[in-house]
């Protein structure tokens, strides 16, 4: 699903303009980024956490060349589902293929 379709899904479930939904969900996101780099850990319950983590540099390998090469550290963004969201998307899965 694009940012698009999710506007456009919320804007029809909830009978607001296109454009008041584009509007919240573009300050939802920029709060989420804001809080991010600011190092803050933003939790959604029942949907669940985002965060920041600290990546070490390292060594690393051109795939094309094998030339080895020099990967700088960075600071990632990290997302890690809810048990909530987890165990629906379990149990959605065993429906949708049959197991229990």
């Amino acid at each position: 699903m694009t940012k698009q379709q999710l506007i456009d899904t919320v804007a029809a479930a909830t009978e607001r303009t296109r454009a008041e939904v584009e509007t919240i969900v573009d300050s939802l996101l920029g709060e989420i980024g804001k809080a991010l780099r600011s190092g803050e850990r933003v939790d959604l319950r029942g949907f669940g956490s985002f965060s920041v983590k600290d990546k070490k540099a390292r060594q690393g390998r051109n795939p094309k060349t094998g030339e080895t090469i020099q990967i700088a550290a960075r600071r990632a963004a990290t997302f890690k589902p809810s048990k909530e969201l987890s165990d629906r998307l379990a149990t959605e899965s065993s429906v949708t293929t049959g197991h229990a």
